[in-house]
């Protein structure tokens, strides 16, 4: 993503209805995605777990057993936002876990939680703030990128995974994780009724937000490029072994891939 100031970040207003007739192509996505996350920063877990009726955690720990980290591996979670995914790797034998997220509200909940957190996972887990565009990592640094729920909000996703394609080694796993749209017709049509009328208003409620969040996170999904375009665009930058697999009847996608 872009850079933004906090203060250009408060400024920004929040998702219109014109704004979400194309919010991946919208100029000032970034700043609308910076504001938003840091207004709903602190409701955001409580509405991961009831609007997700808990599978929210069971698929990050499929995307954890997808990564097949391996002692000593060093793993990036990227758009890491309260911390979950981060403090799940840390439960494997890495050696050291870092989490980078664009929001410094999401960094200021994930810090609090893991000060209460074991000393195993609090000696791996390090957090800092950063662009998923331009990670600030070197060459063949990393083992392990995963990235959950985050790549659908990035201004570019094809320069994000040119970037964890950069950072990794070698034979290094990328995971993402990301919402999908059921294939199967009964089930794509609940999961479309739900996430267009019931989750709006009940996240919304409960996070008290104004800027739209609940309305552009169902619709950003909507508009999203589909798995077999998502697959096509992370092979081209430079991966093999490219797969993705429906969770959930496809309500989350988990794709997985290795650096050539």
């Amino acid at each position: 993503m872009d850079k933004v100031t906090p203060t250009e970040a408060v400024q920004t207003p929040g998702w219109s209805d014109a704004d979400l007739r194309d919010p991946h192509g919208n100029a000032e996505k970034a700043g609308k995605v910076r504001a938003m996350f840091g207004a709903i920063a602190g409701s955001y877990d409580l509405n991961n777990r009831l609007h997700s009726l808990g599978l929210d955690q069971a698929w990050r720990r499929r995307a954890v057993r997808e990564a097949a980290v391996r002692p000593g591996n060093v793993v990036v979670d990227v758009a890491c936002g309260t911390g979950d995914l981060t403090e799940q790797f840390a439960r494997t034998e890495a050696s050291r876990v870092i989490g980078v997220d664009f929001t410094p509200q999401m960094l200021e909940i994930a810090k609090s939680k893991l000060a209460r957190r074991d000393v195993r996972v609090k000696e791996r887990v390090s957090y800092i703030e950063g662009d998923a565009q331009a990670l600030p990592f070197d060459d063949a640094s990393a083992d392990v990128v995963s990235i959950a729920f985050g790549i659908r909000n990035v201004t570019d996703p094809a320069k994000a995974i040119a970037e964890f394609a950069r950072i990794l080694k070698p034979g290094g796993r990328l995971v993402i994780l990301e919402f999908g749209r059921p294939r199967m017709g009964l089930a794509r049509w609940l999961n479309g009724v739900y996430c267009a009328r019931v989750m709006p208003r009940t996240a919304t409620l409960i996070s008290g937000d104004r800027t739209g969040a609940y309305k552009y996170l169902p619709r950003s999904v909507g508009t999203f490029m589909d798995p077999a375009t998502l697959r096509g665009m992370i092979e081209g930058a430079g991966f093999g072994e490219v797969t993705s697999r429906d969770l959930t009847f496809g309500i989350c996608v988990c794709y997985r891939a290795v650096k050539r």
